[in-house]
């Protein structure tokens, strides 16, 4: 419960004031209710297995093994979503609105979802671009950067040796990151994150889940929407005003 409740939602729940219940987390020892909270998701991630056994009992049939497929990313998503604070979506749009440029980076597998994610914010705001997606391109790109730039990051591991460098060097140029991850690096991305979403992204040891990242990216682009109101409305029918005229879609 305490996993997936607000501190004001356990006082209700409890017939207590916040005061009351602040008093009894720190008598418990920690500093506030979020520590608390934090250590209580990071020991239920470790007492559920992370990544799914790879190795599967001979003769299973195709369509169970679709339904536990199905039934494990479901899991993914309600975890995801059931811990998400309610504000979080609505913060990270404004963060998106007011920046002069976001830029997206995703390494390795997640190189992929980083362009999906740049043609969905591309086509309702302008001034989007993928950042070290060109070898040897590096300096270049981060010579653009300035402050009040989004970054949005999207990583699991295994994560590259230059990922400490690069966070460090966003945070010099005060860009507003937000951060896409695993529980496992939530702890570390907090420190140099204006915003980290944690994702449930449990699988069977073959190839990495990025449900949950695909579909927080989608929610954050209607967040986006709702919170631009014309302007981005203005932008998607141009869009499709310039797709309609050069034909370009059947």
């Amino acid at each position: 419960m305490i996993e997936t409740h607000t501190a004001t939602e356990l006082s209700a729940m409890a017939g207590v004031s916040k005061a009351t219940t602040a008093r009894f987390f720190r008598n418990l020892g920690y500093t506030d209710f979020e520590e608390a909270r934090t250590q209580a998701r990071e020991e239920r991630n470790r007492t559920q297995p992370y990544v799914y056994a790879a190795t599967q009992p001979e003769g299973i049939a195709l369509g169970r093994s679709i339904g536990d497929h199905l039934e494990l990313e479901l899991v993914n998503l309600t975890r995801t979503f059931e811990e998400m604070r309610p504000d979080l979506l609505s913060d990270a749009a404004r963060l998106l609105i007011d920046a002069p440029r976001i830029w997206i980076m995703g390494y390795g597998a997640e190189a992929g979802i980083a362009r999906y994610a740049r043609s969905l914010f591309a086509r309702i705001r302008p001034d989007v671009h993928l950042l070290g997606q060109e070898p040897g391109a590096w300096a270049d790109e981060l010579a653009m950067t300035g402050p009040r730039d989004a970054l949005i990051l999207l990583t699991l591991e295994p994560r590259p040796r230059f990922l400490s460098a690069l966070t460090a060097y966003a945070r010099t140029t005060r860009m507003n990151v937000i951060t896409l991850s695993d529980h496992r690096y939530y702890a570390r991305a907090k420190r140099f994150s204006r915003l980290v979403i944690g994702c449930h992204v449990a699988n069977y040891g073959l190839v990495p889940s990025h449900t949950t990242f695909t579909s927080l990216l989608r929610l954050m682009a209607i967040a986006f929407v709702a919170e631009a109101g014309p302007s981005a409305l203005q932008r998607i029918a141009v869009i499709d005003e310039i797709n309609e005229e050069i034909d370009l879609f059947d």
